[in-house]
């Protein structure tokens, strides 16, 4: 899987996305009902790099499976909800 760009790609979002969701339900619960605001500082900063590349790997994609703009917008959109990549990863394997 990790072959080829998509299979890294699709990693990526992956691990994105339960970043974003440890960050939104279990970081800042932590942080605003508990006051614990160190979590919020790991899990921050490992989500902001996977988010980095995250569209490093989408540009590596657009070139590579010479996607077309509309995909590529899908998968930005994607990674600013919660769950969009799991949602992203579904369609992606439906369309293989």
């Amino acid at each position: 899987m990790t072959n080829t760009s998509l299979g890294r790609f699709r990693i990526v979002a992956l691990m994105e996305g339960i970043s974003f969701i440890l960050l939104l339900f279990v970081a800042m619960p932590l942080k605003y009902m508990a006051g614990l605001p160190l979590m919020v500082k790991y899990v921050g900063w490992a989500h902001g790099l996977l988010f980095i590349l995250y569209f490093l790997t989408l540009i590596q994609v657009y070139f590579d499976r010479n996607w077309s703009i509309k995909k590529v917008i899908w998968c930005v959109l994607a990674s600013l909800f919660p769950f969009g990549t799991f949602v992203l990863e579904v369609r992606l394997l439906q369309k293989e």
